[in-house]
């Protein structure tokens, strides 16, 4: 049976194993402070020793394969120069981690910024993508055959069922029928087969505004233990429709443009094609967050994420309705209950 500790109990097990990997922390005051992140199964806290001496604190659960891979993955971008935490000791058979602070200023805290102030920081964060999504296939090699299942047709039609069961069918509760008759649409399945069958970069797998940090006006890249062979537009789809920032159709337009700029200069320009698989990666990543909101809310009780349903079914819906052969799932879209943004 895994024993259970108190709050303060598990921090103060937390500092002793920090003053062991630190010593020079043993005579100083040192606080551990948690941190709320998101839907992760991860702990995080601030370790501070001084208020210019800080440093954070990551308990992963072992059980969870992907989460073992974060450090791995930290290395293999600080040696391609892609921007992220540095890791300052990992101890594997604990599960702890301990990273560089880079603040708590994420792309997310800038989204009622001028949009002069955003594009800025948005296009350091593009930069950073395009660097990743421009790499060889061959640097990847030492790397790729421990990251997770690479994004495969099978991949693709999972999300869109997790959309089916968490969003339709749990969240706004759709009969049994109706939600098996449009899982089974033959167009499904064969956006599924086309993008899997596109050549593969590697990606982020969940770019978007809060696993993106801004310091001194440079983003860096953060909860990239998901990283894997995938389309590079998937992992653009998660940025310019992230359902926690309101943006334009002209501004998206306007990040693509800076996104293919960059891809160009790393001597990877964008297939002709691009925008058109572009939205076929929208319509997925939009389905496999409404599948997300709508298992963390109720099923992990973490209700707070469904507030984000409604901004991300307005996005699908504007996608879906100009995809050919989704015209039965456009409609449902259209009749479900009207979102309150």
């Amino acid at each position: 049976m895994t024993p259970t500790f108190s709050s303060g109990r598990k921090t103060d097990l937390l500092l002793q194993q920090t003053r062991l990997h630190f010593p020079r922390l043993e005579e100083e005051q040192v606080e551990i402070t948690p941190i709320e992140k998101g839907g992760s199964d991860r702990r995080f806290y601030r370790v501070r020793s001084s208020p210019d001496h800080t440093l954070i604190l990551v308990k992963y659960n072992l059980e969870r394969a992907e989460n073992c891979l974060y450090v791995r993955v930290a290395e293999f971008l600080a040696e391609h120069e892609i921007r992220a935490p540095k890791i300052y000791f990992h101890d594997p058979e604990e599960g702890l981690i301990w990273i560089e602070d880079l603040g708590e200023m994420d792309l997310w805290s800038f989204r009622n910024e001028s949009w002069d102030v955003r594009r800025a920081h948005y296009e350091s964060a593009l930069e950073e993508i395009a660097k990743l999504h421009s790499l060889p296939y061959t640097a990847a090699d030492g790397i790729r055959r421990d990251l997770p299942v690479a994004f495969d047709a099978a991949l693709y039609r999972w999300e869109q069922q997790y959309f089916f069961e968490n969003c339709l069918g749990r969240h706004f509760q759709l009969e049994t029928p109706l939600l098996a008759e449009l899982a089974e649409l033959p167009a499904l399945p064969e956006i599924a087969e086309r993008l899997a069958g596109l050549p593969r970069v590697l990606v982020h797998r969940d770019f978007q505004s809060q696993n993106i940090v801004m310091r001194d006006g440079l983003a860096f890249l953060i909860d990239f233990q998901g990283m894997r062979p995938g389309l590079s537009k998937y992992d653009l789809a998660s940025l310019l429709y992230d359902p926690y920032v309101e943006l334009s159709q002209g501004e998206r337009e306007e990040l693509f443009e800076i996104y293919r700029i960059h891809r160009e200069a790393h001597g990877t320009p964008l297939r002709s094609d691009d925008a058109d698989i572009f939205r076929l990666c929208a319509m997925q990543r939009l389905m496999q967050a409404l599948g997300a909101y709508g298992y963390l809310g109720l099923v992990k009780g973490n209700r707070a994420f469904l507030a984000h349903i409604p901004a991300a079914l307005v996005s699908l819906q504007s996608i879906v309705r100009d995809l050919d052969g989704l015209g039965a799932l456009s409609s449902t879209l259209e009749q479900l209950p009207a979102p309150e943004l």
